[in-house]
């Protein structure tokens, strides 16, 4: 198991270094269910950032939902601020096909147009199939399709490599 607090600081580090002087205008925090919302809390506390953070559950967003089918603990997203014209840090564990993704930016223009995103991942473990990237990565993998990356949290945060298991 490997310990995330290093990975949320070098995010930290790249956020803060593209806003030396602060953020020019006020940002949100979403983070995309599960993992990704134990990702935004740790990071928005490192950030001093203070407002709600949001919450997506993209199930019935997303595209693959046929082959994959639903996950069995389906829960509302929660969106505490006005999504139009904000800054908004989308935040996830794991990047890797840019599925999860896509769905989460279908999601939030559901709920208006916000004048910016960014993508912050844990992990950014390659294999896109879709035009995604992150703009901040506390660490880069190239894995083989065999494996993956499991995230477990809160508290305390931590990630492992496994192997996938063959589906018949």
């Amino acid at each position: 198991m490997n310990d995330s607090q290093t990975l949320l600081d070098r995010m930290a580090e790249a956020i803060r270094a593209d806003h030396p002087d602060g953020p020019p205008k006020p940002f949100q925090v979403i983070g995309i269910r599960t993992g990704g919302v134990w990702v935004a809390e740790a990071l928005a506390a490192r950030l001093g950032h203070t407002a709600p953070i949001g919450s997506l559950d993209i199930a019935f967003y997303r595209d693959d939902f046929s082959r994959i089918g639903l996950h069995p603990e389906v829960r509302p997203s929660h969106i505490p601020f006005p999504v139009e014209d904000a800054h908004i840090l989308l935040v996830d564990d794991v990047l890797h096909t840019g599925r999860t993704v896509r769905a989460a930016l279908n999601e939030i223009f559901d709920y208006g147009r916000p004048a910016s995103i960014r993508l912050a991942v844990l992990i950014d473990r390659g294999g896109r199939e879709l035009p995604i990237c992150a703009q901040y990565s506390g660490e880069r993998l190239e894995l083989p399709e065999y494996e993956e990356v499991l995230v477990s949290g809160p508290e305390p945060l931590t990630w492992q490599i496994v192997q996938r298991e063959v589906r018949a």
